[in-house]
């Protein structure tokens, strides 16, 4: 049975943050809105502390970091993702960072928010889009 509730990649953030398309901010807002159960992965907060470091400085990074903090659930890295992660790495060959964010969708049984074909070409992935 799936969680009621989502995991969102980076690749969701990234729209959310830096498109340029006013009409893709305003459906990233809506998901955000109207999803209550709201997961984010470790891997995720590291890529877009990383991310904003680079595009608009540490006291960014830091205020949308605890800002994403508080509005969605953390998920760390426990045994049982690094596993599942390394077994789906091993299966498709996708960069590590991607594996360990579908493992977490996998391992809670969350959709995963993203348009990544590293993490969409996963079957037993269950993904959506903001299209």
């Amino acid at each position: 049975m799936r969680k009621q509730g989502k995991l969102y990649d980076t690749r969701f953030f990234f729209e959310h943050y830096y498109s340029n398309d006013s009409k893709a901010l305003e459906k990233t807002k809506q998901e955000i809105k109207l999803t209550k159960r709201k997961y984010i992965s470790a891997i995720v907060l590291h890529e877009l502390h990383l991310l904003t470091l680079g595009k608009d400085g540490r006291e960014t990074a830091e205020l949308r970091i605890n800002l994403l903090t508080k509005d969605f659930t953390t998920v760390n890295v426990n045994r049982q993702i690094a596993e599942t992660s390394a077994e789906l790495r091993h299966r498709t060959n996708i960069p590590m960072a991607d594996s360990m964010i579908a493992a977490t969708a996998k391992q809670l049984n969350l959709t995963c928010v993203t348009d990544d074909p590293h993490i969409t070409k996963i079957k037993e992935i269950k993904t959506s889009w903001i299209t």
